[in-house]
């Protein structure tokens, strides 16, 4: 009697051309550019149950954006219908969806996929990508999670005390009730200003605690006429025009933030006026008046949040905080206040050194440990090391004066340049050269110093020991130029696959 023996031959993974991490703006914007190159491998894995991002998150009561809609949106996808000129959540929200639903990308978008670790494998020249519940692989991945994407809490002891309710501006709780509450609004930022004028509304009390107040404009918000949309509608010219002006206006303002010229001081002024107009009471003037140049932390827009501030049920608190109790928040002084609910209205954990997620290169080096000092990157879309990888919103991108989609829809296009190069050379590998990228990180950071964002203040574009990993030294158009001079020659090494890629199934 013979036996057989059992042969197990394991099946090639399925290969997608592309994977995307995050299916927010950048991400959504990124399969609309590849598809429109011609390449439908895609795959978009995102961790929420639908697609949106930090607008998807962020629902507080008056989220809306500082950047007027005709900017806060892709010249390759306009909108005719914007309703206002500065647009809330829920209209941007329903812009997202309808670029999803216009481009058929339901179908390539895996909703609760977390992403929890990135490996390059060079000999097959592709990246695992350890999702939860499972492992895909792909020839090309865009990070398109985004810098706004995880709350972050501020480092107070006695967090974890408080026994009342905790809501973070980013994951809003909408069924509780803030009517006759005590609440605490830990905070002045961009959220902050945005917020606070609405829970006065309802609350008996609010409490803001103040750390350090900000340059605040007024915010010059008007509905658009129907007519206005028609003419848009049928005369799309009409609107690259107005999207147009309304660029060169805010890339005029880098002239007052970026850098300290005589601009900088009409910035202030117009923010003074603006703070002396609206608070009558000198004492609360003088708290609410930045000792930093303007720009050098985020401008505040809003002409509803001083007002806010001198309602009878609400108290701006600049006495640091020392401790959160069980209930409520004790400051310097001794002074415990009680608070019902605490609203942290404290931004993001953005990555400025590490990285969003685990990511493995190319002879097993690791992202987050290269930069533990700082984030860096060649021309702030690609990684020295990290080869077929790409990022939007990627280190040093962020602008100061402009709107975020004018530098991701540049970073996109030379994303989406990148990976059509791969593809259609059959390269397993394409790798920026190493001496390159620190000669042009070096050029950046000499730059960098000439700013006002590196001119003294803490904010959340600079590490704790200074280092600015987050912003773009420079105008939109330099940025944009910038991005159209990637070389795929001259600054990269190209490998050539030495078998075909497995093609998805």
């Amino acid at each position: 009697m013979s036996t057989m023996e059992t042969v197990v031959i394991e099946a090639e993974p399925v290969v997608s051309d592309v994977v995307i991490i995050g299916a927010g703006f950048a991400g959504i914007g990124a399969a609309i550019r590849l598809q429109q190159r011609g390449i439908d491998d895609i795959v978009i894995l995102e961790r929420g149950q639908r697609p949106g991002g930090t607008w998807r998150d962020n629902t507080y009561p008056g989220a809306a954006c500082d950047i007027p809609s005709r900017l806060y949106s892709y010249s390759f996808a306009p909108n005719p219908d914007w309703s206002r000129t500065y647009s809330g959540s829920s209209e941007i929200l329903g812009y997202i969806d309808a670029m999803v639903a216009d481009h058929d990308l339901d179908r390539i978008i895996r909703y609760g996929s977390n992403v929890t670790g990135l490996t390059f494998e060079e000999e097959h020249g592709r990246w695992r990508i350890e999702v939860t519940g499972g492992t895909r692989y792909a020839r090309t991945v865009v990070v398109a999670s985004g810098p706004l994407s995880t709350p972050g809490f501020p480092d107070i002891p006695g967090i974890d005390d408080f026994a009342g309710k905790k809501i973070h501006s980013a994951a809003w709780d909408h069924d509780y009730d803030f009517t006759g509450k005590r609440v605490a609004v830990i905070g002045t930022g961009a959220s902050a200003v945005q917020i606070i004028p609405e829970i006065v509304k309802k609350a008996q009390a609010v409490n803001v605690y103040q750390r350090t107040p900000g340059w605040v404009l007024p915010r010059l918000d008007r509905p658009v006429a129907g007519r206005t949309q028609d003419i848009y509608r049928k005369v799309p010219l009409t609107q690259k025009l107005a999207r147009k002006a309304w660029f060169y206006g805010h890339e005029s303002v880098a002239l007052a933030v970026v850098w300290d010229t005589p601009l900088t001081r009409v910035v202030s002024w117009i923010s003074k006026a603006h703070l002396r107009q609206q608070v009558s009471d000198p004492w609360m003037r003088r708290q609410l008046t930045p000792e930093f140049r303007p720009g050098c932390k985020r401008l505040l827009m809003s002409s509803d949040y001083y007002p806010a501030l001198q309602k009878d049920n609400c108290t701006l608190v600049t006495w640091p905080i020392a401790k959160i109790v069980d209930n409520g928040i004790r400051t310097v002084e001794g002074i415990e206040h009680r608070a019902d609910c605490i609203v942290f209205a404290t931004g993001f954990e953005v990555s400025k050194q590490g990285s969003p997620i685990p990511i493995f290169g190319r002879d097993g080096r690791e992202l987050a440990a290269e930069w533990k000092k700082g984030a860096y990157a060649y021309k702030s879309y690609a990684v020295s090391g990290y080869p077929n990888l790409y990022l939007t919103f990627g280190p040093n991108s962020g602008p100061g004066h402009n709107s975020a989609l004018v530098y991701m829809e540049e970073q996109i296009e030379a994303i989406a340049l990148t990976i059509d190069t791969i593809l259609k050379r059959d390269l397993q590998v394409l790798d920026v050269r190493r001496d390159v990228q620190d000669r042009l990180n070096d050029d950046l950071q000499r730059r960098l110093t000439k700013t006002t964002w590196n001119s003294g203040c803490r904010s959340w574009y600079l590490t704790d020991d200074g280092f600015n990993a987050t912003m773009f030294p420079g105008f939109a158009t330099q940025f944009a130029q910038q991005m159209r001079s990637v070389d795929l020659t001259a600054d990269f090494t190209a490998v050539a696959a030495k078998s075909p890629v497995p093609a998805r199934k």
